[in-house]
């Protein structure tokens, strides 16, 4: 076991800030009430307390409390969005556009539907940094279109797309437009309506906030069908018992994202250290994503010669956690899907390195990783028989 770990894989998920532990801990205990029993204190209680979370977190998005719907966290938000508006929208409207480099989460859903027969989809090119070009989504809009969804801010290279423009061109054909948000919220700011989304999704673990609770912000007006049955929580739109303990958690987290939020510069100019070290240090090593229009605490690199999980073992030796890609598909053997939709040849994409820091880390942290890291190329080159460095 190393003597110090240094974890930088905060797109998987953060360390729950300690002040959001304390707020949850009395509604495990003394607050226990259900949040729809409103014939009695405890109930009544717990509902207050799911109240003042929607404000909390409308507050961060910039968005009204009854715009705000808790779920189980993004999968489920995306989820419901895809599904509501096939399943439950237009029933002459079955298409969905969306790109190649989203989340598990929007792409999945996509393909149960068209291959049950519910609807058809369409993904739309992105350029070598993950950029869409708007005038590919200008021409695939149809009149069956039903949905945009289009991800603000990608979990595995960090590339902002242009939401506001995109979402203009959608609401011009008068389709709706959703946004998966989940990387972004917590990290810079957020604003739903200068996006000008229709729905977008967060979640509460990637701002240091607790696991299983996440949110969807639906535009008031919005014509979503409903994804989970069986009773009348979240204004009869999601079913399902109120996580209350969850709820103020991520309301706490909102309440406090926005030191998270102020070290932003800190945390780009650190990140840009990271990647000026590694690639002063390691020959034939690259840099995926736009190099400016990306998340400030995310760099996603290639290294040609290593594979990725093998670099992850050497760095876990020395206490150095990061990931090779999306926490959802770590394990596979499969390349990343975000790196091919970017033109990355396969050979170089088993090489991805994905280091995602947070407010927590430190000058000291960043030098280390960038001490360490080379040295682990260098072994893992000498044993490789297609290395020709």
């Amino acid at each position: 076991m190393p003597e110090r770990l240094i974890y930088l894989d905060n797109a998987a998920t953060t360390r729950v800030d300690p002040r959001v532990v304390e707020s949850m801990l009395p509604y495990f205990s003394e607050k226990y009430g259900n949040a729809a029993s409103q014939y009695y204190e405890l109930g009544r209680q717990a509902r207050a307390a799911l109240d003042t979370s929607r404000e909390q977190l409308a507050r961060l998005i910039s968005a009204l409390p009854e715009e705000i719907y808790f779920t189980s966290g993004a999968t489920e938000s995306d989820n419901w969005v895809i599904m509501g508006s096939v399943l439950g929208g237009n029933a002459k409207k079955k298409h969905i556009i969306s790109l190649p480099t989203e989340h598990h989460a929007i792409l999945e859903p996509l393909e149960w539907l068209k291959k049950n027969g519910y609807g058809d989809y369409t993904l739309l090119p992105v350029d070598k940094t993950g950029k869409v070009d708007p005038d590919d989504l200008k021409k695939a809009i149809r009149p069956d279109t039903a949905l945009v969804t289009i991800m603000h801010s990608n979990n595995e290279i960090g590339t902002i797309q242009d939401i506001p423009a995109l979402a203009a061109i959608a609401h011009e054909a008068g389709v709706p437009f959703h946004t998966d948000a989940t990387q972004s919220v917590g990290k810079i700011a957020v604003d739903a309506k200068a996006l000008g989304v229709d729905s977008l999704s967060l979640s509460a673990h990637k701002f240091h906030g607790p696991k299983g609770i996440g949110a969807l912000y639906l535009k008031k007006g919005t014509r979503m069908g409903v994804f989970m049955h069986g009773g009348g929580q979240e204004n009869n739109r999601r079913a399902g018992t109120s996580n209350v303990s969850g709820a103020v958690g991520m309301g706490c987290a909102a309440d406090i994202a926005s030191e998270y939020i102020a070290d932003a510069p800190r945390q780009r100019q650190l990140t840009e250290d990271i990647w000026v070290g590694l690639a002063n240090a390691i020959p034939k090593i690259y840099r995926n994503g736009h190099p400016e229009d990306r998340i400030p605490n995310l760099l996603s690199v290639c290294v040609e010669g290593a594979e990725g999980e093998a670099i992850l073992g050497y760095l876990d030796m020395s206490g150095l956690q990061v990931s090779s890609g999306s926490a959802c598909t770590s394990g596979s053997l499969e390349p990343s899907h975000v790196l091919l939709a970017c033109g990355v040849p396969v050979e170089l994409a088993h090489g991805s390195i994905r280091i995602s820091i947070s407010h927590e880390t430190s000058l000291e942290d960043a030098s280390f990783l960038v001490k360490t890291m080379p040295g682990a190329v260098e072994r893992l080159r000498t044993m490789s028989v297609t290395w020709k460095g």
